[in-house]
């Protein structure tokens, strides 16, 4: 019965010791000196200007999350509709259910003003 499992179990002891040597290899022949040129941010061969790096609203960050939580879930509409004839009335029933609970997660945000732009 775990010889079943063997095979996914050489897999991760492979890759966890592909991914050690190479963290390895890097701390051991990778360059030690640290300067301020080094450090300095590289904006195209000029000498920057201000900070390199600026505060980005929370609202960017949020509207990607949500764009990608509702794309994701759209995914699941493809196999839904391949074997839609097969399911039948329970099929069509459930993906109701499942298309109710993204709306209300819809109208939560939209209230909330998260899909607002500004």
């Amino acid at each position: 019965m775990l010889l079943e499992y063997l095979a996914i179990a050489i897999l991760l002891i492979l890759a966890t010791l592909v991914a050690l040597i190479a963290i390895g290899l890097g701390e051991l022949f990778g360059p030690k000196k640290k300067s301020a040129a080094k450090a300095m941010p590289y904006e195209s061969g000029m000498d920057p200007i201000g900070e390199g790096t600026r505060r980005m609203p929370v609202r960017f960050y949020l509207i990607a999350v949500l764009f990608i939580l509702f794309d994701i879930e759209v995914v699941f509409f493809l196999p839904w509709a391949v074997v839609f004839r097969q399911l039948g009335l329970f099929g069509l029933i459930e993906m109701t259910v499942f298309i109710a609970v993204l709306l209300v997660g819809y109208v939560y945000a939209w209230k909330k003003g998260a899909l607002e732009w500004e």
